[in-house]
């Protein structure tokens, strides 16, 4: 059961709401969880269309309460105007291209860090219980600049592996939710145990690409792919120009959480995240892509970008936001 809060700090912060679940007290998810039915991609699908025909109802009130006027109202560009001097879409894209580059890039409101975990085999369930007791506590305490994003486990991949994604309120809010966590006694002895179950862990820092905004909490059920691109490097605004380009066709057929690129920690990496209902919708999704428009020059411009790339099918937790 999901329980969202928004303090008066978090909106004097602009920070998203942030939505915790339930810790709950039984085994660790696994892959085998999932059951493909008929029955099940329906309800997915029909769980998906619900949260999107949300955000647009969203949008449309923010509209409306910014402007003082129904989005439906809203004039659209003429086809006469688009065809003589581009679209407004085009000639705001062609004005970004000559800023600098991260302004570009990336949204620049938010500072994104994602945790790769690598977890001793025998301590998968103790690490679950001590991360799932302190994480949701971080997320909810409202002298924290952040919220937790979400928190998976790798099944297909690289085994014992778990990922978590935070969203900060800049370098700023960074900064300062280190500085409170610093003083929170609970979390000092987190610390302490934490390393006893790991064999590795890292922390990159990234920033969200603009055409893509890192979803809000949602529970779809289903499964999630992780995919990590290391590019060339240099090649990073090429890549995001093609992807920009080509999202639209991946969106008509599969539902993304999220797309980043690192600014410190490993460099010239970009992860996507995507959410099916298990590995039968994703093949289906996939093969449905080579029909959409555009995405077959999308994938002919950006491989030979690619230095590396590696995908991981992850299982959410149990206290993960999105899951």
């Amino acid at each position: 059961m999901f329980t969202t809060t928004t303090s008066a700090r978090q909106l004097r912060l602009g920070l998203r709401s942030i939505s915790t679940t339930r810790m709950l007290k039984n085994k660790l998810p696994a892959l085998g969880d999932i059951v493909h039915t008929p029955e099940n991609s329906a309800g997915y699908k029909e769980r998906l269309r619900a949260f999107r025909a949300k955000l647009e109802e969203q949008k449309k009130a923010q509209f409306a309460a910014l402007h003082g006027k129904s989005y439906d109202d809203e004039p659209k560009a003429g086809i006469v105007k688009s065809i003589l001097y581009g679209s407004e879409k085009g000639q705001r894209e062609d004005a970004e291209l000559e800023q600098s580059y991260s302004k570009v890039l990336a949204r620049g409101k938010y500072v994104h860090a994602i945790e790769i975990h690598n977890v001793k085999p025998d301590k998968q369930q103790e690490y679950s219980d001590l991360v799932g007791n302190m994480y949701p506590d971080i997320a909810n305490d409202p002298n924290n600049s952040c919220h937790l994003v979400g928190s998976w486990k790798t099944e297909i991949g690289d085994p014992d592996t778990f990922i978590h994604i935070w969203e900060y309120k800049g370098y700023a809010g960074y900064h300062d939710t280190l500085n409170q966590l610093q003083n929170s006694a609970k979390y000092r002895d987190y610390s302490k145990k934490l390393p006893q179950l790991l064999y590795a862990r890292r922390t990159d820092l990234m920033q969200e690409f603009s055409f893509w905004p890192t979803t809000s909490p949602r529970s779809l059920g289903g499964i999630f792919e992780l995919r990590s691109y290391t590019l060339h490097p240099g090649n990073l605004l090429e890549w995001e120009t093609h992807w920009r380009a080509g999202l639209a066709a991946r969106r008509n057929v599969m539902e993304g959480v999220g797309a980043w690129f690192t600014q410190v920690g490993a460099l010239n990496m970009v992860h996507y995240l995507w959410q099916f209902q298990d590995l039968r919708d994703r093949q289906l999704a996939r093969e449905h892509s080579w029909s959409e428009q555009g995405w077959s020059s999308t994938v002919h411009k950006t491989v030979p970008l690619i230095q590396k790339m590696e995908s991981r099918i992850l299982v959410p937790l149990p206290w993960s936001p999105v899951s």
